[in-house]
C-alpha cells in the first residue's frame, strides 16, 4: 500500500524505510506546523539548571531534539518510545524508555518513587491534563513548560493516489484539511487518536500500539483478514 502519514515537515526520518520493512511505501503530509517558544524553552532549562526536578519526562521526539543538546544537568529522565530515546542519546544522555507509546503509563512506570518529586515536563502546547493530573494524585508535583506550539498548516493533504492515510495523533487529524473518499484505508496511530477519530464520526479501520512499527503490523494484520474473508 502506499501510506499517506501526518508529519512535521521535515521530521519524516526514516518513514520511508521502516514502511519497506513492512512491504509498504508512504509519503509524508503536513496537517500541522511546529513553532519554538524560546522564552519557555529558556524557562525549562533554567530550572533543570538549579536542579528543581528529580525527573523529566520526555514525551515525544521534537521536544527532545529541542532540549537534549541544552542540558548540562542531567537528572533521571523518561522518555516515550525508542525514537525519543534516540533523540536522547545521540547527545550522550542516558535515560529510561517506556514500554509503551503513551504518557499514561508514565505513572505506573515510577511507582511509589514519584512521590514527593517535582517532575519537569517539556512538551508541546496541547494540554494534557489526564498526565498532570495522575502525577499527582500519586503524590508527584508536574511542571509543564509549553516549549513549542503547534500550529494548522491549513493545508488541503495530499492524498490522491494514496491508499490509505495515518494519522500519527489526534491534533493531525482533528487539524487535517482533506476529503474522505470510500477507498481510503484509515488508519489511527493508536487509540487516542481513534476516540478523536470516532468522535468525529469516523471509525478507523485500523488502529496501532501508538508507533508507526505498531501500525504497520496492525496493518498488515488487518490485511491478512481481509485475504482470508
Amino acid at each position: 500500500m502506499r501510506i499517506a502519514v501526518t508529519r512535521l515537515a521535515g521530521k519524516e526520518k526514516k518513514d520511508a524505510a521502516r514502511c519497506a520493512q513492512f512491504g509498504h511505501s508512504c509519503y509524508s503530509i503536513h496537517p500541522l506546523r511546529s513553532e519554538m517558544c524560546p522564552n519557555e524553552i529558556a524557562a525549562f532549562i533554567q530550572a533543570v539548571d538549579r536542579g528543581d526536578f528529580a525527573c523529566l519526562f520526555f514525551t515525544s521526539a521534537l521536544p527532545a531534539k529541542i532540549i537534549a543538546p541544552l542540558l548540562k544537568t542531567i537528572p533521571r529522565i523518561i522518555a516515550i518510545g525508542p525514537q525519543t530515546a534516540k533523540e536522547l542519546e545521540h547527545y550522550g544522555i542516558s535515560c529510561e524508555t517506556l514500554t509503551s507509546f503513551y504518557s499514561r503509563d508514565f505513572v505506573p512506570y515510577l511507582g511509589e518513587w514519584i512521590q514527593g518529586k517535582h517532575i519537569g515536563i517539556p512538551r508541546a502546547d496541547v494540554p494534557n491534563p489526564a498526565l498532570m493530573d495522575a502525577i499527582s494524585a500519586a503524590g508527584g508535583i508536574p511542571h509543564e513548560f509549553r516549549c513549542y506550539s503547534l500550529m494548522p498548516t491549513g493545508e488541503v493533504l495530499s492524498i490522491e493516489g494514496a491508499d490509505a492515510i495515518l494519522f500519527t495523533s489526534a491534533m493531525s487529524f482533528t487539524k487535517a484539511v482533506w476529503t474522505k473518499h470510500p477507498e481510503l484505508l484509515l488508519i489511527a496511530i493508536g487509540d487516542i487518536t481513534a476516540a478523536a477519530m470516532r468522535r468525529a464520526g469516523i471509525n478507523p479501520a485500523v488502529v496501532g500500539d501508538g508507533s508507526l512499527e505498531g501500525s504497520l503490523r496492525a496493518l498488515n494484520e488487518y490485511i491478512a483478514r481481509q485475504e482470508d474473508v
